[in-house]
């Protein structure tokens, strides 16, 4: 017998037992309802029994199927849980299937069939699921709560740290979609600059399979190599990178789940989301944005430097030509719309900041030179009629 029809004939006993258990209690009660006497030959204990199995089979050959499709994406579920889920999740399972019990035991002793014997299994069944859902949701909770801290040793000179190094340092650095996506972490990941632990939730993992499975093709080269460089940070090992198991079902987005988490855990976001900056700033939730740290990186210009260009394309105003610097930072030349694929010594005149980036303003530097030889000869010109005034005098 193979496994398939193995495990469909374990739901069909399981069906029979059940039947020749309700057909043993409540089939006396309906054939007294509909006048029969007890103790003929088909009202007796066995074969109520018979009968009330009998049925159950007969309704197991019609929901067998739906109940091994069932029990197969549970056993598929548990098996992509964490020890620990599992471990809570049965602890409060059974925890809650006690007070299930204790609350049914006066039940128990009432005639009434409904207060006997439905109520109770409607309370196991209510109480098993709420106490699997808080152990679930919850366990890094009851993982602090029953942790034992150990206290400092005044004789060791061997010390345990319990609170933080310092209210600045923050152990987890939650990772969302766009930065795995844009791929620049584990770049920076590798010069060391960041310590302690990787944290990325099930959700953005979730949210990177969904994109990478897209229909469209930009999509789905995006979803990849987000799963391509979480690969390579788990599998080159450079700094710890831990998956969070736990999801918030009573909140839609991910940017809020990633919210809720850094709350919940202490932890930085790390992310090059503009948007969802602002948002977390706005969420007093601390956020390391790589845009922001390439931006700080990128060299100074000051008023009067000069920089070697190559005019790209034209600007908006002005006959404007727009170049870029190697680092990408876009320097707008003034008259550079004359200018186009030349390189052009330009010197600076300004250089602002903005959300995007660093904006540089030259103008090319051979116009200032004509600028000087023009003030000069208006200089000379504005001279000779002085001096044709004083030899008329």
């Amino acid at each position: 017998m193979n496994k398939f029809s193995k495990k469909r004939a374990i739901i069909q006993g399981i069906f029979a037992f059940i039947g020749l258990g309700l057909g043993a209690v409540y089939l006396p009660l309906m054939w007294q309802g509909f006048g029969y006497s007890t103790r003929t030959w088909f009202n007796n204990e066995i074969s109520n029994a018979i009968i009330g199995a009998l049925v159950f089979w007969l309704l197991s050959l019609l929901f067998s199927g739906y109940f091994e499709r069932l029990i197969n994406r549970f056993e598929k579920s548990l098996t992509s849980k964490s020890p620990a889920y599992l471990l809570f999740g049965s602890i409060s399972t059974i925890v809650g299937l006690i007070f299930a019990i204790l609350i049914s035991t006066p039940l128990y002793r009432l005639n009434s069939p409904i207060f006997s014997g439905v109520v109770p299994i409607i309370l196991m069944i209510l109480f098993g699921w709420l106490g699997f859902r808080l152990g679930t949701t919850k366990r890094d909770e009851w993982r602090k709560l029953f942790s034992f801290r150990s206290k400092k040793n005044e004789d060791d000179g061997d010390s345990i740290i319990d609170r933080p190094i310092d209210k600045n340092y923050h152990h987890y650095k939650i990772l969302d979609t766009n930065i795995l996506i844009d791929g620049r972490i584990y770049d920076l990941v590798k010069t060391g600059f960041i310590e302690g632990t990787l944290l990325v939730p099930n959700f953005v993992l979730y949210e990177l399979q969904y994109i990478a499975d897209s229909s469209d093709s930009i999509k789905r080269v995006r979803g990849r190599r987000g799963l391509d460089i979480l690969n390579k940070l788990r599998e080159e090992n450079i700094i710890p990178v831990e998956m969070y198991e736990g999801d918030y079902d009573d909140i839609s987005e991910v940017d809020s789940k990633l919210i809720r988490l850094a709350k919940e855990v202490d932890g930085v976001i790390v992310t090059n989301d503009y948007n969802l900056n602002k948002v977390i700033e706005f969420q007093k939730v601390q956020v390391l944005n790589i845009n922001a740290l390439a931006n700080a990186l990128k060299p100074r210009v000051i008023p009067g430097e000069h920089l070697d260009v190559m005019v790209v394309k034209k600007g908006t105003e002005r006959q404007q030509g727009v170049a870029y610097l190697d680092d990408g930072t876009m320097v707008v030349v003034e008259d550079g719309r004359f200018y186009l694929n030349e390189h052009l010594d330009v010197i600076v005149t300004s250089a602002i900041q903005t959300d995007a980036g660093r904006m540089i303003f030259a103008k090319p530097a051979h116009s200032t030179h004509e600028i000087n030889e023009d003030d000069d000869s208006s200089k000379k010109n504005s001279d000779k009629p002085k001096n044709n005034q004083k030899k008329s005098n």
